[in-house]
């Protein structure tokens, strides 16, 4: 069996990620922090932000609601949580495994792009995982490149319903 492993890369200018620290690239070393989506977690304390925090006053930042009533292919199903951090510029969404192994390349390539945009407007970068804590799917800006450009990245190290027989 061959994995397809294909990293896109979209050319697009974003001031506000500029100047990030092209050291703190975001990748799937980085752990996800999925303690902090338990009840009574303390989001705050870890400048984190969950699909259940509520702002005393406005819209939560970022927002995604309406993101996932729009893109999830799946009526809502397939994104079961998210952990924003605003210091960090990142985004980290969990999705139902069983749902996500429907989904060809195709389909998961386009929900990463709608995600990973809405993401970008905010000025953040987007990791999508697993209940299992797994890395999915990275869309990062990345500085190091010339020019600087968007990438959407699949894990490689996963085997699911992206396998080609010989």
């Amino acid at each position: 069996y061959q994995l397809l492993f294909i990293t896109v890369s979209l050319i697009i200018f974003c001031p506000r990620l500029l100047a990030q620290d092209s050291s703190k690239l975001i990748s799937c070393a980085e752990p996800f922090e999925a303690e902090l989506l338990k009840k009574n977690a303390k989001l705050q304390k870890h400048g984190a932000i969950s699909a259940e925090t509520i702002a005393k006053e406005g819209i939560t930042t970022p927002s995604l609601w309406w993101t996932k009533e729009q893109f999830d292919p799946f009526s809502g199903k397939l994104i079961t949580n998210w952990l924003a951090y605003p210091k960090e510029q990142k985004i980290d969404l969990v999705v139902n495994w069983q749902l996500w192994t429907l989904l060809d390349y195709l389909q998961r390539y386009r929900f990463i792009h709608n995600f990973g945009t809405i993401a970008r407007e905010y000025g953040y970068n987007l990791r999508v995982f697993n209940q299992q804590n797994e890395c999915l799917a990275i869309y990062r800006y990345n500085p190091d490149t010339n020019p600087p450009k968007w990438e959407i990245q699949f894990d490689p190290s996963l085997k699911d319903s992206l396998e080609v027989g010989s």
